[in-house]
This record gives C-alpha cells, sequence and structure tokens, in this order.
C-alpha cells in the first residue's frame, strides 16, 4: 500500500481540482479524502488549508468544503493581461525569430495536431504541449521571469483552458488558431499577430460560446454576467 505524505496528497488534488477531474462546485469531504489516501485527518486538513490559500477550495466550518466555482469576471482580467503582455513578447520575438526557431514551433504545433488526432486525446499532455509553444517566444525574448509570473497568477484561467479541452473537446480548433498565428509570425506581420493573439488567447470564450451560461452554468460562480462573443480585432 501506498503511504501518502502531505506534499503527495496535496499534489494530486492539486492536479485533480486543476484538471477538472474533480469538477468547479465538487465538495470534498474529510473521512472520503482519509479513507482514499489511508491518513489521518491531520494531514487532510493540513492540505485543505493549502488548496484555501491557493484559491482553489472554499472552506464553510462545520458545513461543507467545496471546489471554488470559476469567476468569469476574474478570467476575463486574467485573459486581458496575457493578451496584452503576450502581444507585446511576440512582436518583440519577430526580431529574433531564426528559420530554426521558427521550425521549432512547426514541430511542436505539429506535436499538438498529432496529439489531437489521436481518439481521445490526453488534455493534461496536450495542456503542457500547448504551454511549451507559448513558452517559446518568452524564452527567446529572455522573458521567462515574466512567463512564470503569468502562469503563478492564472489558476482561474488555467482551469477554463482545461474546461475548455476536458469538457468541450476543442483540440483541432486550438491547433489551427496555431497555425493562423505562426503565418503571421513567419511573415512578421505586426498587424496579424496583434489580431490573431487576441483571437488565440479569447478563443475558448468563442468556442464554448453560449454553453457557457447553460451547459456549463453550474461550473462558474451565481450570478455571472456572460459577454458577447469577442470577435473584435486588436487595435494598434
Amino acid at each position: 500500500m501506498q503511504s501518502w505524505s502531505s506534499h503527495a496528497i496535496y499534489e494530486t488534488l492539486y492536479s485533480q481540482i486543476m484538471s477538472l477531474e474533480i469538477k468547479p462546485g465538487a465538495t470534498m469531504r474529510e473521512n472520503a479524502l482519509c479513507e482514499q489516501f489511508g491518513v489521518s485527518r491531520t494531514p487532510i486538513r493540513s492540505v485543505l488549508q493549502e488548496l484555501r490559500i491557493a484559491g482553489l477550495i472554499e472552506v464553510t466550518p462545520y458545513k461543507s468544503t467545496r471546489v471554488t466555482r470559476l469567476d468569469f469576471d476574474t478570467i476575463s482580467q486574467q485573459i486581458y493581461l496575457r493578451c496584452a503582455v503576450e502581444t507585446a513578447v511576440l512582436l518583440d520575438y519577430c526580431k529574433v525569430c531564426t528559420p530554426e526557431r521558427m521550425a521549432q514551433l512547426r514541430n511542436r504545433n505539429e506535436a499538438l495536431r498529432r496529439l489531437a488526432a489521436q481518439p481521445a486525446p490526453d488534455p493534461n499532455a496536450f495542456y503542457d504541449l500547448d504551454s511549451r509553444l507559448h513558452e517559446s517566444w518568452f524564452l527567446a525574448t529572455r522573458k521567462d521571469q515574466l512567463w512564470q509570473l503569468i502562469q503563478t497568477a492564472q489558476n482561474s484561467y488555467s482551469r477554463f483552458r482545461m474546461l475548455d479541452l476536458v469538457e468541450a473537446g476543442n483540440y483541432t480548433q486550438i491547433v489551427a488558431e496555431h497555425d493562423v498565428l505562426l503565418d503571421a509570425i513567419q511573415r512578421c506581420d505586426r498587424e496579424a499577430i496583434r489580431r490573431e493573439c487576441f483571437r488565440h488567447l479569447y478563443g475558448g470564450v468563442n468556442r464554448l460560446g453560449e454553453e457557457l451560461s447553460t451547459k456549463y452554468a453550474d461550473y462558474f460562480v451565481p450570478g455571472t454576467h456572460w459577454p458577447a462573443p469577442l470577435e473584435q480585432e486588436a487595435k494598434s
């Protein structure tokens, strides 16, 4: 029988929440977790406290512990921030994008395409490969600390991106958006880069569309204000 440390339990639950294996709004019971991991209440309570600090669960004393629902207002602001930052990085990347670097980007998107073509794509593997593609232009422009900063502040957006994959299965659409963006980078077309970066990062909002307020409404905080599809182009 596996002996679970508090760290291992935290990493397991964190991964399950982030990948939507444990759904937003789901109840987490101490007794069930103790039985699942074969440990006492003490390490479980410590782990739940860490998850609460990370903003992934909310605890109502003597009542319930639930996975936090997604806050669309927070997600929208996180996308806005990432769009502004990543567009600027991509424009810098055009100045250092060699044929070798362009080939690497194409190869990474081809790996995503192969994964998307599988009968049952692994959403976690796709998410990781997708992140490596986007990370490429941050590293090439020596903006690695900026990449780490936006990653650590985007738990809500990361779960939203997993919703796009796990529940909606929009793998091929994401790869196709990469194709258009990479074409713009190769041409060093600054206006197209602004436009396609905007469309790509807001892509999940458009792909999920009306299902956000219907099929997936229970995943979001009550009273969420749902926007119209975001098809506008980025301004210069």
